[in-house]
């Protein structure tokens, strides 16, 4: 057997589970195999084996311009992946932590031009060429946390110019760095300002012009939007997703994050890939997405953000057979943070997950909502080369440290993309 690259001396390698065609849910959720003494050789830009060192050094032939990498007291992970992030946007919302500081509501914030419209605002104004150009930095960010996969949404523009702009920009970063961006249409992320009093319009404005655009030019794999009280309904998110279904999207939700309005079971009754956020989740809610096998997306770092007391509750979701993914939800108002690792710390600590079921969230079922588990998200053979080394002793340090960036190395399609000198 022939390789380019064999990672070797692993502490521990941990190779996630893949092989089923479903994500991980109930007590699957926390199974994962872990191999001491781990190593995986990669050829071309595919894993062509696992095993232990051993193992794979007697399988291997012999071959002097093979690279191997030493990752003795080291553990190996699949690449992370992030299932939810609005990675691009113009400006940023500093200024607000001051004014959230002193529990100024939202509504007040929006009222004196900021939240999500000023946002807006700076997405509208910015070029194509400046939104690639900060989308860039955030993508190379996330590489060198241990991100390779991430999804992208639309969502700041809201006119069929600035939306198409913002999808635009994510087709060029994938293009240009190495984490590969998985596109979502967010259209109906919010009423803009020129619609307010106009609610029919902007929905029929979605419908019979964004759309068929996105599709055209095929600038998205998934149609997502912002079910909840005040913003679209559980008719009108209906009406949105049958209607992008109709245009061959794969479909998202935002649910359930604030008022329980019935989201959740609008995910599962249409199939939904995933339902995200999920804060105030009905039991019945729980059940139907456990039926239709809809992921859920928990965004614990979002939470953790804005100070709230509720989390979304993991637990229950896990023991209903619901599978469960988690991600940064990264965006300038409400989760400024693109770092699947300290999502990791936040969910062990208040969604009560345990490392390893957080390791497959963020791995194999995580690759599962972006529709991608058949070539990313876990260790083995024939999947894509996709690899993060950690400077960890074992996959339960990742939980136990926090605020520390713990990457050694990051393997993308078969290269080494990222080296960190962790020995100053």
């Amino acid at each position: 057997m022939k390789a380019d690259l064999l990672i070797k001396n692993a502490a521990q390698l941990v190779t996630s589970r893949g092989a089923s065609p479903a994500p991980l849910r109930g007590k699957n959720q926390g199974e994962i195999t872990v191999l001491a003494d781990g190593a995986v050789a990669i050829k071309d830009d595919k894993i062509v084996a696992v095993g232990t060192t051993a193992d794979l050094e007697k399988r291997l032939e012999r071959n002097q311009k093979r690279r191997e990498i030493d990752a003795s007291g080291k553990v190996v992970l699949p690449g992370l992946v992030d299932p939810h992030t609005h990675i691009v946007f113009g400006g940023s919302r500093e200024h607000e932590l001051s004014l959230k500081l002193k529990n100024v509501p939202y509504l007040e914030i929006l009222a004196a031009g900021g939240g999500i419209l000023s946002t807006v605002k700076a997405t509208r104004r910015a070029s194509l060429e400046e939104l690639v150009t900060i989308a860039e930095k955030y993508s190379r960010q996330m590489l060198a946390q241990g991100t390779t996969t991430a999804e992208a949404k639309s969502g700041y523009g809201l006119s069929t110019a600035s939306e198409l702009k913002m999808l635009r920009a994510i087709k060029e970063v994938d293009r240009i760095q190495p984490v590969d961006l998985v596109p979502t249409f967010l259209g109906a992320h919010a009423l803009p300002p020129e619609y307010k009093d106009d609610r029919e319009g902007f929905i029929s404005l979605i419908i019979e012009e964004m759309l068929p655009r996105v599709v055209e030019e095929k600038l998205a794999r998934y149609c997502d939007v912002f079910c909840e009280e005040g913003v679209f309904s559980v008719e009108e998110s209906r009406r949105l997703l049958l209607a992008a279904r109709e245009m061959g999207l794969e479909l998202k939700m935002h649910a359930d994050e604030i008022v329980p309005i019935g989201g959740a079971e609008l995910a599962a009754e249409l199939g939904a890939v995933s339902a995200d956020h999920l804060l105030v989740i009905s039991k019945e809610g729980i059940a139907r997405m456990a039926g239709a096998g809809t992921i859920a997306v928990l965004l614990p770092g979002t939470t953790f953000y804005l100070r709230e007391e509720r989390y979304a509750p993991a637990r229950a979701m896990i023991e209903a057979g619901v599978p469960v993914a988690l991600a940064t939800d990264f965006n300038p108002g409400s989760s400024p943070n693109n770092n699947l690792q300290l999502v990791i710390n936040i969910a062990c600590l208040y969604l009560e997950m345990t490392p390893a079921e957080v390791i497959n969230a963020i791995t194999i079922n995580a690759a599962h909502a972006l529709g991608r588990a058949i070539e990313i998200g876990s260790l083995e053979e024939g999947k894509k080369a996709d690899i993060v080394i950690f400077d960890a002793p074992n996959y339960e340090y990742l939980a136990y440290r926090y605020g520390t960036n713990l990457v050694d190395k990051v393997i993308k399609n078969g290269n080494v993309v990222l080296e960190v000198d962790n020995n100053g």
